[in-house]
This record gives C-alpha cells, structure tokens and sequence, in this order.
C-alpha cells in the first residue's frame, strides 16, 4: 500500500479544500443571481454579474414548454491587410452553418456546437435592443460584443488568406419555425436581418485565446 508524504499530503488537503470552496462559492453565487432579489443580492449585483455573465448565463428557456420558434443564422466575415499595407475584405464565413454541420448526424453533438454561439448572439440582442445597435447602460452590453467577438476570432484565428485581421464583422438573418398541422398558432415573424458595424480586432481580443 502506498504511503503518502506529509507535504504531499498537505498539497493533495488544500487543494482539495480549494476545489470543494471554489465549487461552494460558484453554486453560492448562481444561486443568489437567481434568486428573487433579496438584500444580500441586491447590495452585491455588479460582482454576481461580473461572475457569471456571459459563461455562466441561465438560459431558462431550455426547460421552458414552448421551444424556439425561430431558426437564427450568424455569419462573420474579416478585413485582413497584407504586407504592402493593402487592405482586403474576405467573403463571409457562416458561423452556425458550420456548427449544424458539426451537430449532424452526429450522435454526441459537442454543447459547444449547439449552445455557445446561439447563446453569444442571444446575449448581444438583449443588450441590444435598438435598432441602431446601441449597447443597453451598463456594462453587459459591451460584454456581449466582446464575448460575440472572441467567439468568433477563436474560428478564425489570427490570419485569414495568410493577413492579419484587423476588423470583423457580423450579419445575422432568422427564420420562422412554422406550427405543426394540428396546430392553430401562427407563426412567429421572424427579427428583421442585422449586419453590425465593423469592428477593430486588437491583440486583447485575443487574449487567453488557442
């Protein structure tokens, strides 16, 4: 039977300890974000926020009866510039085409195929909720775009045709779900499609990035 040191010991006790804390202090704090507001929540709304959006949003229409009723498409595309300073506009690239494809036919679909960038263009429209693009007071709505941003240059990587990017850009287009037959629902208009302004990618974006 193996024996452990008493430093090993003691590392294998703290980090233990350190996991099963940091486990308690996560579920502590989704748990007084969704709570209904109470003082200990509302007195510490901005460090709850700040912890978990975007990763850690709670999408409640997942259990919800009433299922999605739109087919929404988020496209990107990239201006890059080459070594003589010359800049090119790429063609557009379909971001949730390319995760359908990921998902089809595929028994164990990734939940970052299916979720990650429905949920990053959810959360840029309800920061967003003008038609001019504005970004809702608040932090959130600047969080949303970075968020939307590095998903998208995490595909991308740092290149596109061997140039550097040095903007993106998005455009999306939504499709109605039509009811089933015996159904006398009708269906939902779909959003009016959105092409977002241009924009800059810096060396931040990047960060933290593979």
């Amino acid at each position: 039977m193996r024996t452990w040191s008493t430093p090993a010991l003691a590392v294998i006790c703290l980090s233990g300890a350190g996991m099963l804390g940091g486990t308690a202090l996560l579920l502590g704090v989704l748990f007084l974000h969704n709570a209904p507001p109470n003082a200990l929540s509302q007195q510490y709304r901005e460090q709850l926020d700040g912890i978990v959006y975007p990763e850690f949003e709670q999408n409640w229409k997942l259990f919800a009866p009433n299922p999605l009723q739109q087919n929404v498409t988020v496209d990107a595309r990239v201006q890059t510039i080459a070594e003589d300073g010359e800049v090119h506009t790429r063609d557009w690239v379909g971001l949730t085409a390319r995760d359908a494809a990921a998902i089809r036919h595929n028994p164990a679909p990734s939940h970052v195929d299916q979720n990650m960038l429905r949920r990053a263009w959810d959360f840029y429209e309800s920061t967003h909720p003008t038609e001019e693009g504005a970004p809702a007071p608040g932090q959130r709505g600047k969080l949303a775009e970075e968020y939307l941003k590095r998903i998208a240059l995490q595909r991308f990587g740092r290149t596109a045709g061997g140039e550097r990017i040095l903007q993106i850009q998005f455009r999306s287009a939504a499709v109605a779900v039509p009811p089933p037959a015996w159904s006398t629902e009708q269906p939902a208009e779909p959003a009016a499609p959105q092409e977002l302004p241009w924009w800059p990618v810096d060396e931040d974006d990047y960060r933290g990035l593979l």
